[in-house]
């Protein structure tokens, strides 16, 4: 048996029901639903998720069956524990502000750039220069971290911009006379 048909083990407090094509994940921070593609078959029994190609020997979908089956341990990872990612602002007069469901950003523009959250996402600013981003769908935190970095990504010459807090900027030289 290869890795990528290997079952998923369900975690405690994890509800995982199947209606046909459709898999909905329910945990303590919350629900998740997706439909499974029609060229993967799943199998739920005993506290285990398990995900098979339709067609031996297809690399389309043994390649399917790997997603789907990463796709949904994302979902039950993310309805127990959740994601987060952590921006920096890094620049004089670099500030962030949280309000409810927007994050006010001031990243030397003419103007204060304000980013609506989608449905599910919540923000958070410790300081004036962090940013955390919250939420229970991987794709989603992923999709809003990427863009209020893109608002102002980090330049490579002094370093300034919005990063994430874990990333390396390469830095370069100034031009030489």
């Amino acid at each position: 048996m290869s890795r990528v048909t290997k079952p998923v083990a369900i975690p405690a407090g994890v509800e995982v029901v199947q209606n046909g094509q459709e898999i909905s994940v329910k945990g303590s921070k919350g629900q998740l639903q997706m439909n499974i593609n029609s060229s993967v078959t799943t199998n739920l029994e005993d506290g285990q998720i398990g995900f098979t190609p339709i067609k031996a020997n297809d690399k389309k979908s043994e390649a399917l069956a790997g997603t789907m089956k990463s796709i949904v341990n994302n979902m039950m990872m993310g309805v127990s524990v959740g994601f987060e990612k952590k921006l920096t602002l890094v620049g004089i007069g670099y500030r962030a502000k949280a309000q409810g469901n927007k994050v006010d950003l001031t990243l030397g523009f003419s103007h204060p750039v304000v980013h609506e959250l989608p449905e599910g996402i919540t923000a958070e600013t410790p300081s004036q220069t962090e940013i955390i981003i919250k939420g229970v769908d991987k794709q989603k935190v992923g999709q809003v971290a990427a863009d209020i970095r893109a608002y102002r990504p980090p330049e490579p010459y002094k370093g300034k911009g919005v990063r994430y807090t874990d990333e390396h900027v390469v830095r370069k030289d100034a031009k030489k006379k």
